[in-house]
């Protein structure tokens, strides 16, 4: 049942005159956001309590800047409070690539298991684009109407994360939040600089100048992949003090793993180490790791990093808000 509308509800004492339009927007937009805070997500007004008003509402005119603050305080408040009363957070549905190599399998198991040891209680499941199980569309009809927040364990855009996760959702008619892929992002990096130190690289490398560093991916034809690529490679470059890294790919573009090896020896870099940019085992990573002439590190796996940048994505990913005008099911965050 829904309860009484409280008798004194005026979130700004004093109210300035409305000189503009403007003002009388900002009052409008202020006081619709604290009436709506105090409503929970299934319908019930919650208990009244004085509103706080953000530092500008104190001693001056409450701007659009402090009127948006507070609204968004007030909102991530129930949230919270409907979280607390028993509202079930979306399901994370990380969705893997995939690979004919069980090891790649086994790896992204692990990984998630140390995604719910860093969350306790998150449900975590798995979905596959193609060739494991279980497949992805399987797994959007196992959540029967829960909301979900997909994690793409891809490490760049493409055309999985552009087209293939989107139609599975229309597909399945669910209600459900697409996150980024996993990269580029400072965590991968130094995931990727922890495996290149597994595999005998050492620091001091950064002094040498004959050295330097391919960094191998799937690859794939959209440009956008090839541009997340490059700016993990800059980043690693700055991690690792200024040793060059080069970009190369064992699929769809160039350049392929030789190819960035003999690029770098033209700059008198001969002492070149491998990092495998792929989350997990696989024919590529393989291919890629044979042409290596010195240390080839480990695919990223289930490094630390990468289950906390999982755990990042959904948290940024569940927090977009569904469009108010005429929701769809799919919100790309």
């Amino acid at each position: 049942m829904t309860e009484p509308a409280h008798p004194r509800e005026s979130p700004l004492p004093n109210p300035l005159p409305l000189d503009s339009s403007a003002q009388l927007l900002i009052r409008i937009t202020a006081q619709l956001g604290a009436q709506l805070s105090h409503v929970q997500l299934n319908g019930v007004r919650r208990p009244m309590t004085s509103p706080s008003l953000p530092p500008a509402a104190a001693g001056g005119p409450f701007t659009a800047r402090a009127a948006a603050a507070h609204g968004a305080a007030e909102q991530s408040g129930a949230v919270q409070g409907a979280a607390e009363q028993g509202a079930p957070a979306p399901v994370l549905v990380a969705v893997a690539h995939g690979s004919r190599d069980p090891r790649a399998l086994r790896t992204v198991n692990r990984l998630l298991d140390r995604v719910r040891e860093l969350r306790p209680g998150a449900d975590v499941r798995l979905g596959h684009i193609e060739l494991d199980a279980p497949l992805l569309p399987d797994t959007l009809a196992g959540l029967r109407g829960r909301e979900a927040v997909l994690v793409p364990l891809l490490l760049g855009r493409g055309f999985h994360v552009r087209h293939d996760i989107p139609a599975a959702v229309a597909a399945a008619g669910v209600r459900a939040r697409l996150a980024p892929p996993l990269g580029p992002h400072p965590l991968l990096v130094e995931a990727l600089h922890d495996r290149l130190v597994e595999a005998g690289w050492r620091d001091e490398e950064t002094r040498a100048r004959g050295a330097g560093v391919v960094l191998a991916a799937a690859g794939s034809r959209d440009p956008a992949s090839a541009a997340d690529a490059r700016r993990t490679a800059a980043l690693l470059t700055e991690r690792l003090g200024g040793v060059p890294v080069v970009p190369a790919y064992a699929s769809a573009t160039s350049p392929t793993v030789p190819e960035a090896l003999r690029a770098l020896a033209a700059r008198g870099r001969h002492r070149v180490a491998l990092a495998s940019y792929f989350t997990a085992p696989g024919r590529f990573a393989s291919a890629s790791r044979s042409a290596a002439p010195w240390v080839a590190a480990a695919p990223l796996g289930d490094h630390p990093a990468l289950a906390r940048l999982v755990l990042h994505r959904y948290d940024a990913a569940r927090d977009a808000p569904y469009p108010t005008a005429a929701p769809r099911p799919l919100v790309i965050a």
